[in-house]
């Protein structure tokens, strides 16, 4: 039996789904391509649908689960996007069903071995699945990155949940089943006003905790010296994320 579900964006569903940054189209075409076909792929712990619509742009059909019904309520719609509430190690897709099978920013939350298993029945000989994850952005600018490092680091540092940790290493200790695929590298760039990051920021689930935790808003020690170090609040600033992903192949019978 498995650990019982921790929703831990339940609070920020909205500002996830509003302040979280994109990814970058060249990877949905990756995706699209090492596919044995076009016809299905599921995109498990979806959140609020974002790579589920930018996938299906390349397939037929899009399963996109969650186990959050707050994520699911905040999800984009999509004629070809169908939404379920899901576990991740419990689907209930039928077996030998799906060319892919991708996980956004989350795999870190998952009960590894299980899910696994899960993909394993679901895929269809063949399928893929790929997983990916970005850390924390750098901010352009020396003084304003630093301030945002702060907050990453000693703010809500301590409210993070402990599976962050495999993000915070980029994937560098994740073994994935089947055979490894090699994938190019990807980069996430944008160009946000003042007040895009710090909603971004609100999202956080690690700002969610000490909201929580403390009754006050850890935004509230950032805001300041950030506006001050921003010049213009509404002038873009550009921000780098860095991406990992990893990918495998199930194997032909």
């Amino acid at each position: 039996m498995g650990e019982p579900f921790s929703d831990h964006f339940a609070s920020v569903s909205g500002a996830y789904a509003h302040f979280r940054p994109t990814y970058p189209p060249p990877l949905f075409d990756w995706l699209a391509a090492v596919a044995p076909t076009r016809r299905r792929v599921w995109d498990c712990a979806t959140g609020t649908g974002q790579a589920a619509v930018a996938l299906a742009a390349h397939f037929s059909e899009v399963v996109a689960s969650d186990a959050s019904a707050s994520q699911l309520a905040a999800a984009s719609p999509h004629p070809r996007v169908h939404y379920r509430l899901a576990a991740a190690e419990n689907s209930g897709l039928e077996a030998d069903s799906l060319d892919l099978v991708t996980v956004a920013q989350a795999l870190h939350w998952f009960d590894r071995p299980r899910f696994f298993s899960e993909v394993a029945r679901v895929l269809r000989p063949g399928g893929v699945l790929t997983v990916w994850s970005y850390g924390i952005p750098q901010l352009e600018g020396e003084a304003r990155n630093a301030l945002l490092q702060k907050f990453y680091r000693d703010i809500v540092g301590p409210y993070w949940p402990a599976e962050k940790a495999l993000v915070e290493n980029g994937y560098r200790d994740l073994v994935l089943p089947f055979t490894g695929l090699k994938a190019p590298p990807f980069a996430m760039e944008a160009a946000w006003t003042l007040e895009q990051l710090l909603g971004y920021g609100s999202s956080w689930s690690a700002s969610a905790r000490y909201r929580a935790a403390l009754g006050t808003d850890p935004l509230d020690q950032l805001r300041p010296a950030l506006t001050a170090a921003w010049g213009e609040a509404m002038t873009p600033r550009r921000l780098h994320w860095p991406l990992t992903l990893k990918a495998s192949r199930l194997g032909l019978p």
